[in-house]
């Protein structure tokens, strides 16, 4: 693509800030080492090519005042904490001379590294790269670490962080109080014997592990879908859950599974509002559950309700007693190690992320629900905005379309092999909403 980094600038709080250590929470512990990657794009404008240092300017300004919060680095041995000492993030300056960046989905040189192999107290909270065109467009990659926030929370940070830009107040600090989702010593929910809280993540017939199935090469798609094609009401579920199980399904197909072979579903609840009491909605963290739904390939010829039902039922049962539950229940897993311990094992790629959804598996997370659209830094809503990079066998992101039209995008990461035939299974029995209810 051709993309130059010009410079890099560390931002600090514009004042002092409260130095310390902050004990992370429960969830925070079982989370994963990766980062949530976003980028934006904003339309050309003759006026940014002759005066761009105001881009910059007027980034570095406000992301020094919304460091007022928090600003650090990870610490600890066993247990992961959040040690607070005001050292900032990295924004990096950058230009390309790709004139018509509408015309490519190659985003890794616009949203900035993250070196995991590095020791993780080394990681970074928050990386930003703003890249400047020669066509006058601009786009924002954003990092933010997974340990420390989860999508809601990193979305907050950066509604915020454009908010300042535009000279505007803070709508709504972030509430910090990681004890809320920390658990005593003893746990406040028992597990019943035989309870099979956290099922383990199917593996192909025949393997004893992913590795191979890991390392094959992937590809990302992003099949749209019309309010048309979209079955909103097939009853009682959700638009998300008939959209995830007929994904799922069409994976199936695409990867040739047989009857016999156990196949997993994993997509995330967010926990905000069914604690006891319920968290306040602008916690910042991480509170979501990471649950797995299992079936067999036999999901290929059967009614999409019946699929449905496997979301249905764990979302149905998940409150505050379940979510305690599986936070003490992730503890006695016998892979279950400290973020630390976890980090040094090295995979052959990319980051560690926990249970490997790729095949035979499917995990479909949802943004529908997050104000991911309309990040105004003063300059105008952004014209796209979508995942940095996706390249890991079975991620799939569910997003509401940019117009507000009841459309969705579906972007999707499979192995190179079952990507045509995924495409045709998913608009083969999604033509019309009888066809996706059937």
């Amino acid at each position: 693509m051709g993309v130059n980094i010009k410079a890099s600038h560390i931002i600090k709080p514009s004042e002092p800030t409260w130095e310390g250590v902050s004990s992370l929470s429960d969830w925070d512990q079982i989370g994963v080492t990766t980062h949530i990657l976003t980028i934006y794009f904003y339309k050309p404008s003759k006026e940014w090519l002759e005066s761009s240092n105001l881009i910059f300017d007027t980034l570095k300004g406000a992301m020094s005042c919304a460091l007022l919060v928090v600003s650090g680095g990870y610490i600890g041995q066993g247990r992961l904490e959040l040690l607070c000492n005001g050292s900032g993030v990295e924004l990096i300056e950058a230009e390309s001379n790709f004139g018509d960046f509408s015309c490519t989905s190659q985003f890794k040189d616009l949203v900035p590294d993250v070196d995991y192999d590095k020791p993780i107290d080394e990681l970074p909270l928050m990386y930003a790269q703003v890249t400047v065109f020669c066509c006058g467009g601009i786009s924002l990659g954003v990092t933010v670490s997974h340990i420390v926030a989860d999508g809601r929370s990193a979305l907050h940070f950066m509604k915020e962080w454009a908010r300042l830009a535009r000279g505007e107040p803070i709508e709504m600090a972030p509430y910090i109080d990681y004890t809320l989702l920390k658990a005593q010593d003893s746990p406040r929910v028992q597990i019943a014997p035989g309870v099979d809280l956290i099922p383990p993540v199917p593996l192909v017939i025949g393997k004893e592990n992913s590795l191979e199935e890991r390392k094959k090469p992937t590809m990302v798609s992003i099949p749209p879908l019309t309010k048309e094609q979209d079955a909103e009401k097939v009853h009682p579920y959700s638009r998300y859950e008939v959209v995830a199980a007929h994904v799922w399904r069409s994976a199936c197909k695409a990867r040739g599974h047989q009857d016999e072979q156990p196949t997993g579903l994993g997509f995330s609840i967010d926990i905000r509002g069914l604690m006891n009491p319920p968290l306040p909605s602008k916690y910042f963290g991480n509170a979501i559950l990471d649950v797995c739904g299992t079936r067999f390939g036999e999901i290929k010829t059967q009614p999409l309700r019946c699929t449905c039902g496997k979301m249905g039922e764990a979302i149905e049962k998940a409150n505050d007693e379940y979510v305690w539950a599986n936070s003490q229940c992730f503890k006695t897993l016998p892979d279950f190690t400290p973020f630390q311990d976890l980090h040094s094992r090295k995979k052959e790629s990319g980051p560690l992320s926990g249970p490997f959804y790729g095949n035979p598996n499917i995990g479909v997370i949802s943004w529908l629900n997050l104000p991911i659209y309309g990040l105004d830094f003063g300059w105008g809503k952004e014209i796209h905005m979508g995942p940095g990079t996706h390249d890991s066998d079975g991620d799939v992101l569910v997003l509401p379309g940019p117009l507000d039209d009841g459309s969705l995008t579906i972007a999707l990461c499979l192995q190179v092999a079952h990507t045509d035939d995924f495409k045709k299974y998913f608009y083969e029995n999604i033509s019309c909403k009888n066809q996706i209810s059937s």
